[in-house]
């Protein structure tokens, strides 16, 4: 086991870290501001910034603009970019579109690829996918799924229901995962919709917990007969649940990586005020009960940044059905783990932490999703379990 990072890779990691704390985050209320306005004026003369830098998308293949890197390289520059809400899609390594970017390079059609993928990378358009769908429709259970395409003529018709679609209201396209046979396991196929094709209509933005921000609005969206070409699926046919598991994997760790960033970052903050403020005569920080909270999340945030390498390794391995497990144990854990930093956080500043001068309660109220999106909690758990009793689960890697 190696853990230090190649020296290459860590002189990208400090330029990408300065970036962000440099350019990003003393303009993170702008943007915030702007987006409350419809305004993105400062989010792209930043990418612009990135683009010029030769940091923007960096996790693609250098002919689409990008650096070339493996899954470990993203874990160490997507914990940097995770610093700041804003941050990931500065750089074009937001979700749901970095996800989408990998799927459709390794999948989809040369049509659908110059069509869709090429102005996705460029940051010229976004995109969403379609999975989740109101009860009884795939929720945590993806073999609920409603959401139908029907043979008709030379391509498909798509009835169906959608939301928690990130993005869906401003996307230029659509991955939407439909039934096309009642098979459990081939009974789904994943297609490319245009966004404005006849036929699919935007509900609404779903109101959240948490306030919109950027491409993170969860829209409703219904399809009423959408006519879909053949050349419109991506894989084939009765791929789509398969393809959904393997787009799920990697993202679900990129979620981790981001995490890592905002945590540890927030840890920092909290460092800064807690040797400042005096309370009962002494630095809060020199309170042992300030202190057990401190320990307890950095034991955390290491925690989770371990189980990101380790899942990180097996998938450059091409070993994605070992991963899964060990990516729902860190999905659940950093999770876990971010919502209760951002908790602590805002206990040891009190009335400061609880206010909107401090970041931390509109970070929570991201962070809480965090516990749903890519599979709620129990799921992953009910999965980690099934591992142990099975005895296919090797913890001591």
């Amino acid at each position: 086991m190696i853990f230090d990072v190649p020296p290459e890779l860590a002189a990208l990691r400090a330029r990408v870290r300065a970036f962000v704390d440099e350019k990003i985050i003393p303009k993170e209320r702008t943007i915030v501001d702007e987006d409350r306005e419809g305004s993105q004026t400062t989010l792209r003369a930043l990418q612009e910034d990135a683009k010029v830098a030769g940091l923007y998308t960096p996790h693609l293949p250098r002919d689409l603009g990008g650096l070339g890197l493996g899954v470990m390289g993203q874990c160490v520059l997507f914990r940097e970019m995770g610093r700041s809400l804003v941050g990931p899609r500065v750089f074009n390594c937001d979700a749901p579109d970095q996800g989408n970017m990998d799927l459709l390079l390794a999948h989809a059609s040369e049509a659908i690829k110059k069509r869709y993928l090429v102005p996705l990378c460029r940051g010229e358009i976004t995109s969403t996918f379609c999975m989740t769908e109101p009860a009884p429709g795939a929720g945590a259970d993806p073999t609920n799924l409603r959401t139908r395409a029907t043979p008709t003529g030379d391509g498909w018709t798509l009835e169906g229901h959608k939301w928690f679609a990130t993005g869906g209201g401003a996307a230029t396209f659509l991955l939407v995962l439909a039934r096309t046979s009642d098979d459990k396991r081939s009974g789904a196929t994943l297609f490319c919709v245009d966004r404005h094709a006849e036929g699919v209509e935007h509900v609404r933005d779903v109101p959240t917990l948490a306030e919109p921000l950027l491409v993170h609005r969860e829209a409703e969206l219904r399809f009423h007969g959408v006519r879909l070409s053949t050349d419109s699926i991506i894989g084939k046919v009765g791929e789509g649940f398969a393809l959904a598991q393997a787009r799920l994997v990697p993202a679900r760790l990129t979620h981790c990586m981001r995490w890592l960033g905002l945590a540890a970052r927030t840890l920092e903050l909290c460092r800064g005020y807690l040797g400042s403020r005096i309370s009962f005569g002494k630095p809060l920080a020199d309170h042992q009960l300030v202190q057990e909270k401190l320990a307890r999340n950095a034991m955390a945030i290491h925690a989770g940044n371990l189980m990101t390498f380790h899942v990180a390794r097996l998938l450059e391995q091409n070993r994605t059905r070992d991963a899964r497990v060990y990516s729902s144990m860190a999905k659940t854990h950093l999770a876990r783990a971010l919502c209760q930093v951002l908790d602590d956080a805002i206990q040891l500043h009190g009335a400061l932490g609880y206010s909107e001068d401090m970041p931390f309660a509109a970070w929570y109220r991201f962070a809480r999703a965090a516990r749903i999106a890519d599979g709620p909690d129990e799921v992953h758990e009910v999965l980690i379990a099934r591992e142990v009793l099975e005895g296919r689960l090797d913890l001591l890697v």
